[in-house]
């Protein structure tokens, strides 16, 4: 399947009962396959007048106790960001699937991780995070997205998947569980209608500072919850390692063949790819520090160095921190990747 059919097809298999989305390359495929399936399974699709109807027509459907999602790429989530922030104040479950492409501004169309910074560092104002997860296949994009839809529901908070065109473009074999039921989440918290009973309201809204302040001291504590719980990370040979490559996403692939050449070439070299960007493992990246015989770490990225003030902070200034990317669309090389390696070891 094709990266964005992949996903939406998850998102189907985990329940996904309304869609609410806008065309823009290069995630499109992925409206379009909601807009042939979700009816026929009952659900609700609607193309938005605008990336900012969408992201609030996903607030409404998830207040209602909903399983929700949205979709678009850079500019268009750059739109939904006001949205976002609401949805993270009311501590509404949401999935947001951003497909990156080339920036800033319009930018272009090909692959590129141009919306780090914005997804993890939180585009839109206040206190709030958004949990992050960054497939490098389309097998892991399927997983991931069923994943978001429970992380979603289990903290209240929305979720988003970060991909890159190459990543929603794509084909590559998947598999589907068959037998995987999407989980049953009591939600006392939703608004029915029903009159017969307590009112209910979401609400991102708190006119007296006090009250405000004690709303984000406890998404403090659930983002702290999620930090202790929820880190995902892959560790690539790393064991052994003297020099440790740190990507994520599409990026990653390119630069684990690259470790593999190196490896074969009698380099001690290895990759750590945090799944979650956020949050960041960081404390595995901590414990790579503090191994006397890594001597660096090399920062691979599809932009000009977003993830390195993370990596960076996780170091502590333990070990020096290089960093290796290409930006506006252009994709690295295994070649590049591997000379960039050899010219640090001169």
């Amino acid at each position: 399947m094709k990266g964005n059919e992949a996903i939406a097809e998850a998102a189907l298999r985990a329940g996904c009962e309304c869609f609410f989305g806008y065309p823009i390359t290069p995630q499109t495929e992925l409206l379009q396959y909601m807009a042939k399936k979700l009816l026929k399974s009952g659900g609700v699709f609607i193309q938005a007048e605008s990336e900012v109807g969408a992201i609030n027509m996903a607030y409404g459907a998830s207040s209602c106790g909903k399983r929700v999602m949205t979709s678009s790429s850079g500019p268009g989530i750059s739109l939904k960001q006001e949205g976002i922030s609401y949805l993270a104040g009311a501590e509404l479950p949401c999935v947001i699937v951003n497909i990156m492409r080339g920036g800033p501004g319009l930018g272009n169309i090909n692959a590129a991780q141009s919306d780090y910074l914005q997804a993890t560092k939180g585009g839109g104002h206040g206190d709030y995070k958004v949990i992050v997860l960054a497939p490098s296949s389309v097998q892991e994009a399927v997983e991931l997205t069923m994943k978001a839809f429970e992380l979603a529901d289990k903290y209240r908070n929305p979720v988003m998947i970060l991909g890159d065109g190459m990543l929603g473009q794509m084909m590559e074999v998947v598999e589907f569980d068959d037998n995987y039921q999407p989980q049953k989440v009591e939600k006392p918290w939703a608004v029915t209608g029903d009159r017969n009973r307590e009112k209910r309201v979401t609400n991102s809204l708190y006119i007296v500072p006090e009250e405000l302040e004690k709303h984000n001291f406890k998404l403090r504590e659930k983002y702290k919850k999620i930090k202790e719980n929820e880190v995902m990370v892959e560790e690539y040979l790393a064991d052994d390692a003297r020099v440790i490559f740190v990507s994520f996403g599409m990026c990653a692939r390119i630069v684990k063949s690259a470790v593999n050449r190196l490896r074969q070439a009698g380099e001690k070299v290895g990759l750590v790819r945090p799944i979650t960007l956020w949050p960041f493992p960081e404390n595995e990246l901590k414990r790579y520090a503090s191994k006397e015989e890594v001597e660096f770490f090399i920062d691979i990225e599809m932009n000009l160095g977003q993830m390195l003030e993370d990596v960076k902070l996780s170091v502590e200034g333990k070990k020096t921190v290089h960093f290796y990317g290409r930006t506006g669309g252009m994709v690295p090389t295994i070649q590049e990747i591997m000379d960039f390696y050899y010219s640090l070891k001169k």
